[in-house]
């Protein structure tokens, strides 16, 4: 598995070469959802090995918090992956990277993941309930079987 911070390292490079800025890091925690989401599409397989916490505006990754908190997150320079997930990330970029932040927000809002972990929490709090990988495999199932779906349509 792939260094979660290499990852967002990747994510980080790949928006700033399309929008010409940095990425924020709210944009950043959900982009890393989705590249996780897409990589257990697209190879049945996590993408790393880290944890998501649901918190109020969706899915968050501590690893990316601390980082960003003290200013490290900056100084990351992305190296080789251990395997290929370019065309992961690719995806990800296209579909979700020109979308505002707020509108990642209420899209990991619908997931399965992001509701589960929020069971019992007031809306205006964060969490530390962990999003379950089950969950996340759950959510990957459900956008595979529409992908599948709108393929035969024709609508992809």
């Amino acid at each position: 598995m792939e260094k979660v911070l290499n990852i967002a390292a990747h994510i980080a490079q790949g928006y700033f070469s399309e929008y010409g800025q940095q990425i924020d890091e709210m944009k950043l925690h959900k982009l890393m959802y989705f590249a996780q989401r897409e990589s257990i599409i697209q190879t049945g397989e996590p993408l790393f090995n880290a944890t998501f916490y649901g918190w109020k505006y969706g899915p968050i990754l501590k690893e990316i918090r601390s980082a960003y908190k003290d200013g490290s997150f900056i100084k990351i320079m992305p190296k080789k992956f251990i395997r290929d997930c370019s065309q992961i990330l690719k995806k990800v970029l296209e579909e979700y990277a020109g979308k505002d932040s707020w509108s990642l927000s209420r899209l990991t809002h619908g997931e399965i993941s992001w509701k589960n972990s929020r069971i019992g929490i007031p809306e205006e709090e964060n969490s530390d309930n962990p999003m379950s990988l089950e969950d996340i495999i759950a959510d990957a199932e459900r956008i595979k079987s529409r992908r599948k779906m709108l393929n035969g349509l024709g609508l992809a």
